[in-house]
């Protein structure tokens, strides 16, 4: 108790994550893939949940983007799989748990934790630079801020995707139809969805600084490039 108290909010975050996902990691490796597979959705729950205990002031804008980011994930998902007009032909699997309308409830919290995570790590890493060069090209920084986290904040997300599709096929998440191969059409709309969503996070007027999404968005990257390389 004496060390937890001497711990800041967002650190104990980080060590539950690390735990969590250490633990799944360890499981899909090692042990019962299926098993630790199916506690996918338990783990992004309790990202989300990470996330809103560390975001700092919370306001009525804050909860808007996440109701707006699971709603809109969530609907573009939907058209996706049951019409093939946004993302590409695929299906979801039974490891996401409960479906409506053949998506997994979970997804839409899954778009607000990865939409979320790389707006806050564009804005807390960028903001330094852009105003170096904001003065040198005499341009408002605002302007540059607002295209920075938009543009690269959408392109991380892509990024993100990109390095979890394999993974997510091999263990059942979903899966892509025809050849399985993934279209480049997937990632085209991924980059769309995410520009518009991230539109809204920058617009929204609540604080964008945590460390805790940070520090849970290198996670997940670290847990899925070593799942990327080490799963058969």
């Amino acid at each position: 108790m004496i060390l937890l108290n001497k711990l800041s909010t967002y650190q104990i975050a980080t060590c539950i994550a690390i735990l969590f996902h250490a633990i799944g990691l360890t499981g899909i490796l090692f042990f019962d893939t299926t098993f630790f597979t199916k506690a996918t959705p338990f783990n992004l729950l309790l990202s989300a949940i990470l996330l809103v205990w560390t975001q700092k002031e919370k306001n009525k804008y804050f909860y808007f983007f996440i109701a707006i980011t699971c709603m809109v994930g969530f609907a573009v998902e939907v058209i996706g799989v049951n019409t093939g007009l946004l993302f590409g032909d695929y299906s979801y699997g039974k490891a996401l748990g409960f479906q409506w309308q053949n998506v997994p409830l979970v997804i839409g919290v899954n778009w607000f934790i990865v939409l979320y995570c790389c707006g806050i790590c564009i804005n807390t890493f960028l903001v330094k630079i852009i105003t170096r060069i904001a003065i040198e090209t005499k341009t408002p920084p605002q302007v540059l801020k607002t295209l920075s986290v938009i543009a690269d904040g959408a392109t991380l997300a892509v990024l993100f995707d990109w390095l979890i599709e394999p993974v997510a096929v091999k263990l059942g998440y979903w899966q892509w139809h025809g050849d399985g191969s993934i279209p480049m059409y997937n990632y085209i709309c991924w980059v769309t969805v995410s520009t518009l969503l991230l539109t809204v996070f920058h617009f929204c007027k609540f604080n964008k600084q945590n460390k805790f999404a940070v520090n849970l968005l290198l996670i997940q990257m670290m847990f899925f490039l070593l799942l990327r390389t080490f799963l058969k």
